[in-house]
Formats: C-alpha cells, structure tokens, sequence
C-alpha cells in the first residue's frame, strides 16, 4: 500500500503524519531530528512527501530528503489552507497541519519538483537581498523629498550613499556569479541578445526560474501567473484574468516587456497589432509578457540566439 507523508515545519519543531497509517512523529528541527525524520521515511519509502513553503524554512529537510531519493513537493501554503477548508478543517496546530498534508499528498498528489542547487538557491538569496535594497532605497527617496531639516536631509543622503554602494556590490557579484558559470554563462547571452532586455531581468529569471528552458509554452506560462484563467459559468462568459503563480518573475517580465515593446520590433510589432484589433491596454502588455517569456523559454531549450524572425 502507498504511503503519503506530511510535514509541518516550523522554526524549531518538525511535525511529521503517515497516511493512511495515522502515524505521527514530532521532533526538534536541529540535525538529529532531521536525521530521525529520514530514517524513517526511508524506511517508510513513502510515494510523496508535501510541506509546505515556509519562507525559506522547509529549504534544509527538503534538500536532505531529495538528496536520499525521496519524493518531495514543496507547495503553496494558500492551496494546503485551501484543501483543508474543502475538507471541513477548520482547526488549525502542527500536528494537524501535517495530518493534513499528507491527505493533500494522497488526494491532490502535487508534482514533486527538483529543488534548486547550491548555487542557485545563493544566486536568488542575492537577488531576493538585491530588490530589498532598492526597495529601501526607494522609501528613503521619498522621505528625502519630503524631509525639511537639514540634520535629517543629511542622514537620509548618507543612507542613500550607503545604499548605492550596497547595491553595486550584489550587482557586481550577481555579475561575477553569471560570468564564472558556463551553464548561466550561456543561457545569460542567450537572454541578452533580446532587444529590451536587460542585465536585472536575467539574473531574475535565471535565480527564480530555473525551470526556464525545461518546460513547454503552457508550463512556463503558468508558472509565471501569466496563463489566462477562465471564469465562466452556464451562458456567461467573464473576462479572463491573470492570478498566481511566481510574482517576482512577472513583476520583472512586466518592466522588461514595457522596455521591449519600444525597442524589440516582434514585440513592438505584436504589440500594435493587439491594439488595433482594439483589445485593451492591460491586455495587450499581458500578452506581450506571455509572448516575451515564450520566446526565453524556446530560445534556452534549443540554445538558439536571438532572431526577431520566429517571433
């Protein structure tokens, strides 16, 4: 019989259910704990584990479970929240987190990914510290504009100054990480050879979607949250929209697309013809973004420059 394992991990304690055997395990998150945790699944040799994203906390189990071959999916804590509400849990601890991961597991079965590498998972911690830093930066800005003393002009400007060379610094090691790394090397030339993007939109694409180049149109499109969805229902017929998937990604895609439809004439061109056949504004960026991040996608698969011609 198969068996479904869910984990809840919080910052200190793993929680751990077996399906359908009920079985329940609770540990500290600290290396004997994790060493207990896989010893037993080993022996358990479950068909899927589920935890949930946990702002970074799930990444160490997750990696010493795929290292000894274990099936491991890694999912949205909305979608588990989810499941549970459609299942009448409405309580919520640990241990029943995890129970109800592993009824997830055996339910939904969620496709088990393969994590991010060493390398990849500290070119997106640099990426992730990079926009944190603008993002800081910006707020300073705008308190700058509107500061009125002198004494606090100055601190804000030193800030600022601090700031700036902050972000030099990630940009020149993002940089040094992309140059020395054949495999980033070429899917970044690759990626630089579109008209309108630019050095910021690769090393985002490459840190938080490594699966670019490995899926097909539809897959990478809706890992993006840039798949329209349907909201139909008897005679009527809604808009579609866009919603979910990797924000990061479409946030990055967006200030590209608006880049490459003033200077990449295929999607310049795609661009117009949208407008002329009258669909409106917000759709016509979406479908040049969706456009744009098919075109990386076919071009990293087949390790193909650029040429305006197949879009």
């Amino acid at each position: 019989m198969e068996q479904f394992v869910g984990i809840d991990v919080s910052k200190h304690r793993l929680d751990v259910c077996l399906e359908p055997a009920g079985e329940a395990l609770s540990v500290a998150y600290d290396e004997p704990g994790i060493e207990t945790v896989c010893q037993r699944l080993l022996a358990a040799s479950p068909a899927l584990i589920v935890m949930e994203a946990t702002g970074g906390l799930e990444v160490r189990l997750a990696c010493e479970l795929c290292a000894r071959a274990l099936k491991v999916a890694v999912v949205n804590p909305r979608q588990a929240r989810d499941f549970a509400r459609a299942t009448g849990q409405l309580a919520k601890t640990d241990r029943l987190d995890a129970a109800m991961l592993a009824g997830f597991a055996q339910a939904v079965r969620p496709q088990a990914r393969a994590l991010k590498d060493d390398d990849t998972r500290a070119l997106d911690e640099m990426v992730s510290r990079r926009r944190q830093l603008v993002s800081m930066r910006v707020q300073e800005r705008l308190r700058l504009g509107t500061a009125a003393s002198k004494p606090l002009q100055k601190s804000l400007k030193l800030h600022i100054a601090w700031l700036d060379k902050r972000i030099e610094d990630v940009d020149i090691d993002l940089t040094h990480r992309l140059r020395t790394s054949p495999a980033w090397r070429v899917k970044d030339d690759l990626l630089r050879s579109i008209p309108g993007v630019g050095a910021v939109t690769c090393v985002t694409l490459l840190a938080k979607c490594p699966e670019l180049g490995s899926l097909n149109r539809r897959e990478i499109a809706a890992l993006a949250g840039l798949a329209p969805l349907a909201n139909d229902s008897g005679r009527h017929r809604g808009k579609r929209t866009l919603w979910g998937g990797r924000a990061e990604v479409r946030h990055i895609l967006y200030m590209a697309t608006l880049s490459a439809m003033r200077f990449n004439e295929a999607i310049k061109t795609f661009a117009q013809r949208l407008a002329k056949a009258g669909k409106p504004p917000k759709v016509v960026i979406a479908a040049c973004m969706r456009k744009l991040l098919t075109i990386m996608n076919a071009m990293i698969k087949n390790n193909t420059p650029w040429s305006p011609s197949p879009a």
